[in-house]
C-alpha cells in the first residue's frame, strides 16, 4: 500500500519545470542565528548564574536536562520569539537549539528513554515544572528557585554592562502594566488600564534591565522604590565607585520618600515629574502669558517658555526644591509641565558644559531622554511578550517575568555588542530577532562537528559575520577579565 505521507506535493509548473516538494532535506532549524545568543549568554555566564539560584532535588540517574540547559532552552526560546511553553513541544526536535544549550547530543539520540529519542530538548511539561515548583509539592516538581537570588543575578548580570570607569550613569523608573485574562494570583483591577493587571516596577540604565519587580496593581506605582534603589546602588557603587547617579522617572515617582532618600545619598541626584496643582499653575502663569503672546506674535506652530523656582508642599515635603516649569503654547491649547530636580543649575565642578542643567536644557535634552524607555518597555511587551503572565501563581508569573527580562538582555547584548556601528545598531529587539537569528540552517551532525549551513542568498550575511566577529572577541575578553 501507499505511504501517501511520503509522496511529494505538487504545485504549478514553473516555465517546463516541474514544482516538487517532499520532506527529505534532513535536520534544519528555522533559528540559525541562536548561536549568536549562545555567544552572549557564555560571555555573560548567564545560563550558569541563574541555574545557581534554584534548588535542584531531582535524581541526577534519571535526569536528561541538566539545570542550565533547561534555562538556556527556555531562555533562548522567549528571545526567539517562542513565548509560549507549548512552542517547546516542536522546538525540543531543533537540533540547533539544542546544540545552542550545549546538548553534546543534538540529535537527541542518547535519551535517557528511548521514547524520547530524537528530542533532545524538554517537552514543555518539564519547563512548565520548572515554572511552578515554588507553588506544588509533588514528587514531580524539585526545581524551586530562591527570588531574591534570582532578582540579585538580573541585577548583577545588568551592571556587568555598564562601564567601569563611567562619571555618570542614568537610571529611568517606570511602572507598567500588565493586563491579565485569567483569575491570575494577585490580579487588581485598574480604571486606568481598563482591565485586571499586574503593575510591575522596571528600573533600565539606558537599554539595560536592571529590575523587574512583579507588584499588584491595588497600591501606589512607586510602592517599593527605595528598596530596589538602595539594592541598584549597591551595584552600581560596586562597579562603578566613581559615578554619580541620577534617577529619572515621571510623576507618578514624585514621592517624599524617593526625594528624600536621594537627597541623603551621596552623589544621587534625581529628576522627576512633578504634578500640577493650582498653586504651581499660578506661579507658572507668567510664563504662560509670555509664551502665548510670542505664539501670537510669531505665528510657530508652538512657542515654549521655561522658568524656574523653589517649591515647597505645606504638609508632605521636607524641604523646598528646585523645580523647572514648561509653560507651552500650541493650536491644542496651554501645555504647562513641570519638573523636580535636586540637580545643580550651574552644573558639576567637572562639567565640560556649566549650562547643561539649565532650565530649557534640563527638561529637553535630560528630562524628555526618559521617554526612551517606553520605547524599551514596549520591545519588553510587543517583542518577548513579557506581559504573557498565564500561571495562576504569582511567584511563577514573577519567575516568568525575570525569564522574558533576561531574554531581553541577551538580545540587547547582540545589538549593543555584536551590532555595535552597523544598521542594527539601533533596531529594536524584534528587528534584531528577525534579520540576524531567524536564518534557515542545514544541521549536520558528526563524531567530530557540528556543522551549519546557512542559506548563500540571505541578505544579512555581512552583518551576520561582523556580530560573529565581535561576540567572539568581546566572549575572549570577558574570559581574560574572570
Amino acid at each position: 500500500m501507499t505511504v501517501c505521507a511520503h509522496q511529494p506535493l505538487l504545485f504549478s509548473d514553473l516555465g517546463n519545470r516541474k514544482v516538487v516538494v517532499d520532506f527529505s532535506a534532513g535536520d534544519l532549524s528555522s533559528d540559525g542565528g541562536v548561536l549568536l545568543l549562545r555567544q552572549v549568554d557564555h560571555g555573560l555566564g548567564l545560563s550558569r548564574a541563574l541555574a545557581g539560584c534554584f534548588h535542584d532535588t531531582r535524581d541526577a540517574r534519571f535526569v536528561d536536562h541538566s539545570l542550565p540547559q533547561l534555562i538556556a532552552q527556555r531562555i533562548y526560546g522567549q528571545a526567539l520569539g517562542y513565548e509560549d511553553l507549548n512552542d517547546h513541544a516542536f522546538l525540543r526536535r531543533d537540533p540547533l537549539l539544542a546544540a545552542a544549550c550545549d546538548k553534546l547530543d543534538p540529535l537527541g539520540q542518547d535519551r535517557f528513554n528511548p521514547a524520547f529519542c530524537g528530542a533532545a530538548l524538554a517537552a514543555p511539561c518539564t519547563l512548565n515544572r520548572l515554572e511552578l515548583s515554588n507553588n506544588k509539592s509533588t514528587r514531580c516538581h524539585k526545581l524551586s528557585h530562591d527570588p531574591s537570588r534570582i532578582e540579585q543575578c538580573l541585577l548583577t548580570m545588568g551592571v556587568r554592562c555598564l562601564p567601569k570607569h563611567a562619571r555618570e550613569v542614568v537610571l529611568d523608573l517606570d511602572a507598567m502594566g500588565h493586563l491579565l485574562h485569567g483569575a491570575q494570583e494577585g490580579r487588581h483591577f485598574s480604571a486606568y488600564y481598563d482591565g485586571y493587571c499586574y503593575l510591575p516596577l522596571y528600573v533600565f540604565c539606558g537599554d539595560v534591565p536592571l529590575w523587574a519587580q512583579l507588584r499588584t496593581a491595588d497600591a501606589d506605582g512607586a510602592e517599593g522604590t527605595v528598596p530596589a534603589l538602595e539594592k541598584i546602588m549597591a551595584a552600581i557603587r560596586k562597579r562603578c565607585p566613581r559615578a554619580r547617579i541620577i534617577v529619572r522617572a515621571d510623576s507618578g515617582f514624585c514621592r517624599e520618600e524617593i526625594m528624600a532618600w536621594c537627597e541623603r545619598q551621596s552623589e544621587v541626584y534625581y529628576c522627576v515629574g512633578l504634578p500640577k496643582n493650582s498653586v504651581l499653575l499660578e506661579r507658572l502663569a507668567p510664563s504662560l502669558f509670555d509664551a502665548q503672546a510670542r505664539w501670537c506674535l510669531s505665528g510657530a506652530a508652538s512657542t515654549r517658555v521655561f522658568t524656574e523656582f523653589e517649591y515647597q508642599t505645606q504638609k508632605t515635603w521636607s524641604r523646598a526644591r528646585r523645580v523647572i516649569g514648561k509653560a507651552e503654547v500650541s493650536v491644542a491649547g496651554q501645555n504647562p509641565r513641570l519638573v523636580v530636580t535636586n540637580l545643580p543649575a550651574g552644573g558639576f565642578p567637572d562639567d565640560d558644559d556649566s549650562t547643561r542643567f539649565a532650565p530649557a536644557r534640563l527638561y529637553e535634552e535630560l528630562y524628555c531622554a526618559r521617554g526612551e524607555m517606553e520605547n524599551v518597555l514596549k520591545q519588553q511587551v510587543l517583542d518577548l511578550q513579557a506581559d504573557r503572565l498565564s500561571t495562576h501563581y504569582q511567584a511563577s508569573n514573577q519567575l516568568r517575568l525575570w525569564l522574558a527580562t533576561f531574554a531581553y538582555l541577551l538580545l540587547e547584548r547582540v545589538r549593543a555588542i555584536g551590532c555595535a556601528g552597523g544598521e542594527l545598531a539601533r533596531a529594536t529587539a524584534g528587528s534584531v530577532r528577525l534579520k540576524l537569528l531567524k536564518v534557515a540552517a542545514v544541521v549536520r551532525v558528526s563524531v567530530r562537528r557540528v556543522w551549519v549551513q546557512l542559506s548563500r542568498a540571505w541578505a544579512w550575511q555581512e552583518q551576520f559575520r561582523a556580530c560573529h566577529a565581535r561576540l567572539s572577541a568581546w566572549s575572549a575578553a570577558q574570559a581574560a577579565d574572570g
